[in-house]
């Protein structure tokens, strides 16, 4: 098996200080996009799920799906969390780091 071929690529990359501010903001900016996008999904999810309540049969059944939804609903939501505490120290960053006057 021979060994895999990477070709050595040097990408000169040239930004001001001035134009970083504005990236790492947008960068924050479009990760919390994604999670409310992510929140939006989650209560559709929990909608569906009490829909699905509404039309069973069997109570315990029901029971059961909207417990295995909300569990489901609830881990997601708690790493939503982490991220947001992790995009808020990457703002606080940004802010200390370059003082917007």
């Amino acid at each position: 098996m021979s060994q895999a071929n990477i070709p050595n690529i040097t990408p000169i990359i040239s930004i001001s200080v001035e134009q970083t501010v504005p990236l790492l903001l947008a960068s924050i900016a479009l990760e919390e996009l994604a999670l409310a996008h992510i929140v939006n999904a989650e209560a559709e999810k929990i909608q569906f799920a009490l829909k699905l309540l509404e039309d069973h049969k069997d109570p315990k059944e029901a029971v059961q799906t909207t417990l295995v939804v909300n569990e489901s609903v609830r881990r997601t939501l708690r790493d939503v969390i982490k991220k947001e505490l992790l995009l808020e120290f990457k703002l606080e960053n940004i802010i200390n780091s370059f003082p917007i006057s």
